[in-house]
């Protein structure tokens, strides 16, 4: 067995709950082993064998059982996440302001010409960059005020949930991930 990370896309937002002790009660009902959650922002990291894709699929079908939600889960491995942590374009950022920089990991790639929407939209010497699957954000005043957080939807980016890199290093560590 190995750790799968899963992120829900939306949790605890819009009316969207779900108790992270009946997501890891859900998580063993199904079979993972030893859930693990990280806040109560949508982060379960599990054990499992099951490929990213399938148990994607099969977490969002408990979700919508157990508690009526059409959530988007996202699944990764360590692998996939230490490559995650090791492609940060913003390290210097990172490591000063964790807080300000935002990994968003997409769903099913980013959508054609997002990073250029986002760029359009920066202010302040905000930043976006793109590899491979994931969108990573420097908001070096906060997403609060962001007009790219405010206005970078599904329809312009593609369907992902991001993670300031605070979580994205606790995930790292709860998941075993070499970084």
């Amino acid at each position: 067995m190995t750790h799968r990370i899963i992120l829900f896309r939306g949790m605890n937002t819009g009316g969207v709950r779900a108790p992270v002790g009946e997501q890891r009660e859900m998580a063993e009902a199904m079979g993972l082993k030893n859930p693990r959650t990280l806040q109560a922002s949508g982060n379960l990291v599990v054990e499992s064998n099951m490929a990213t894709d399938a148990l994607e699929t099969a977490i969002e079908k408990a979700m919508q059982d157990r508690f009526g939600l059409t959530i988007a889960a996202l699944a990764r491995t360590p692998g996939q996440w230490a490559k995650l942590v090791a492609a940060n374009p913003f390290p210097k950022e990172a490591a000063a302001h964790p807080a300000k920089v935002v990994a968003m990991v997409m769903k099913d790639g980013i959508r054609p010409g997002a990073v250029e929407a986002c760029r359009a939209l920066a202010a302040g010497g905000e930043a976006v960059e793109a590899v491979d699957d994931v969108l990573y954000f420097w908001f070096p005043n906060g997403q609060g005020e962001s007009a790219i957080f405010k206005k970078a939807t599904p329809r312009m980016l593609g369907m992902g949930t991001g993670r300031n890199w605070n979580t994205v290093l606790k995930l790292a560590e709860m998941a075993g991930a070499k970084t």
